[in-house]
């Protein structure tokens, strides 16, 4: 089952998502097999993150709220608010790189 998970970030904390990029990022890479894309939302392309947004293969909802609690960017408190939503893929063809 497929489902989008966004996240938002809590307000000015830049510096601590900076300070735990590097953990978060090779977790997600240790993660890909069921975290198929992921990446962060900005208002500017060179805005700082205010959040981040996964697709994600899963079993459950549950299961993926479990995954996300051993992620760097949740367990460093990061993350403000949390949004699971069940996705059904519209285009079957391959759109990302």
């Amino acid at each position: 089952m497929l489902f989008a998970v966004i996240f938002t970030d809590r307000s000015g904390q830049g510096t601590l998502r900076a300070e735990h990029l590097t953990a978060h990022i090779e977790w997600v890479a240790a993660h890909q097999d069921v975290v198929l894309v992921a990446g962060s939302l900005r208002s500017e392309p060179e805005a700082i993150p205010r959040g981040g947004l996964w697709v994600v293969d899963a079993a459950s909802k549950q299961e993926v709220l479990d995954l996300m609690k051993s992620d760097p960017f949740y367990t460093c408190g990061l993350r403000d608010r949390v949004d699971v939503f069940y996705w059904s893929k519209a285009l079957q063809r391959k759109v990302l790189v």
